[in-house]
């Protein structure tokens, strides 16, 4: 047995009328969550899965997900669910990666679709096995995922439930996708604790915002593109009192955006992680009128944050930002589930640039992938997009690049907004060093995001290049 079944076996002890799960047309309490999971766990060993294998699933159906990640935590088995619009290319190697199973989508739809609750004996918690896997977000190279172990759960669970108290009682919505981290360690957190978890099956902000009050939900994840738009929704009004912590994360949130939910009376945490991590790292609460985008608070208990050069030393500085934890994964997935993979000496080396305060707090300044280098001068595009998205007119920014002979990366900012080329110019003169301004403005209705509301850097110049051909 692993983690998350563990939880559920002690909640339905201690509490067994309490909510577990809410889905759209099923309100799960633990002891009937209890024996749902029973049964089909009975179910799917009669038809040969077995302890330690590895069980993807493909489902558009954040409810099918939820008890699959049961169903696999009392088999012993982990789950390694996947987005169901995933190409069958990348696919069927995110699943030669894992050394999953080729039939446990099937097998899973299967036996939810047919099976009454009944009794199946669990067997005792192996903390040390892989409980999860996660393919990464990246849009760029190879498919990846990471593998997740029950301890790398429990501490990533710990940690986010002590720094944004969640007990019996409490309620998280969870309308991100379950294949990510941010969306999966909704489970995890809720199991631990004892509160419910009220699953959505994507994102709808009407739906989110009358959930809000209907379920008194204490906390919500969201991306800063979901907070725009349950704010034009709710039309500025404030949630509801029972709302406690509204985390933002998964891309960065902008001042401007954050001054706006501030004024409506949410109560907003920045936060900083990664499915490498068990998602969170670092949050920030109580966001104040001088905060500035990239704040994200000091490391969560049980995280070790450093900023390190190029070259690997510790600096002072700008650098690269590595993190070591109970939370860290295990490594990246590979059919052996040999750990170790992308790790250095249990460090996680991520892909973010970063700087630590003087008290340890850490600032979060964009992607190593996505500096671009403008007459030798590293650019990083989020310290660009925050001071666009401080203009007025402007309602969204992405920064990009075609490539030039005499600047390298030439700098072109696409916008969603009624500011004006002019206005636009006059504003990064006011606000950017020569080096940091875009040379050109480039209107466009929307800009190209991903299933977390992240921009796509790869779409983003190509539709660079389409509006300038």
């Amino acid at each position: 047995m692993n983690l998350l079944a563990s939880r559920l076996i002690r909640s339905a002890a201690r509490h067994p009328g309490a909510v577990a799960l809410v889905a759209v047309h099923h309100t799960y309490i633990c002891r009937e969550l209890l024996e749902r999971v029973a049964a089909l766990a009975g179910y799917l060993q009669s038809r040969g899965v077995r302890t330690g294998e590895v069980l993807a699933l493909q489902s558009d159906s954040t409810e099918v997900v939820a008890l699959s990640a049961y169903v696999a935590s009392w088999l012993g088995c982990a789950l390694f669910p996947l987005n169901p619009a995933l190409a069958s290319e990348r696919r069927a190697t995110l699943i030669r990666l894992a050394g999953a199973r080729e039939d446990a989508s099937a097998l899973l739809l299967e036996a939810i679709s047919c099976v009454a609750d009944g009794n199946s004996e669990p067997e005792p918690w192996t903390k040390s096995v892989i409980e999860l896997f996660i393919a990464t977000s990246g849009t760029q190279g190879e498919p990846k995922a990471v593998m997740l172990s029950g301890a790398n759960l429990e501490a990533g669970a710990l940690a986010s439930n002590r720094s944004l108290p969640l007990s019996a009682g409490d309620a998280w919505l969870a309308c991100l996708p379950l294949y990510h981290i941010g969306g999966m360690a909704i489970l995890y957190r809720c199991a631990e604790a004892g509160a419910s978890a009220v699953l959505h099956e994507s994102f709808d902000p009407q739906r989110v915002w009358q959930d809000l009050a209907a379920y008194r939900i204490s906390h919500i994840s969201l991306v800063p593109a979901m907070l725009a738009r349950l704010l034009d929704t709710c039309g500025d009004s404030p949630p509801p009192p029972s709302l406690k912590y509204a985390l933002i994360g998964g891309g960065p949130l902008s001042a401007a955006l954050a001054a706006r939910a501030r004024a409506a009376g949410w109560p907003l945490c920045a936060t900083y992680g990664m499915s490498e991590t068990g998602s969170q790292v670092a949050t920030l609460c109580g966001l104040t009128g001088d905060w500035i985008p990239g704040q994200v608070g000091a490391p969560l208990p049980g995280f070790d944050v450093e900023i390190v050069a190029e070259d690997g030393q510790l600096t002072s500085g700008i650098g690269r930002i590595r993190i070591r934890g109970g939370a860290v994964m295990a490594g990246y997935a590979n059919p052996q589930h040999r750990p170790g993979q992308g790790l250095d000496s249990g460090w996680f080396v991520s892909g973010d640039f970063g700087c630590l305060d003087e008290q340890g707090r850490l600032n979060v300044l964009g992607r190593h992938d996505d500096m671009l280098v403008s007459g030798g001068v590293n650019v990083h595009p989020q310290a660009v997009e925050a001071v666009l998205e401080r203009c007025p007119g402007v309602a969204a920014a992405a920064l990009s690049a075609m490539a030039d002979e005499v600047w390298g990366d030439f700098l072109v900012a696409l916008v969603v907004g009624e500011a004006d080329s002019e206005m636009l110019g006059k504003w990064c003169r006011d606000e950017l060093p020569s080096a940091m301004r875009p040379r050109r403005f480039v209107h466009v209705q929307a800009l190209p995001r991903n299933a977390m509301g992240k921009l796509d850097r790869m779409a983003l110049r190509s539709l660079l290049q389409d509006k300038l051909a």
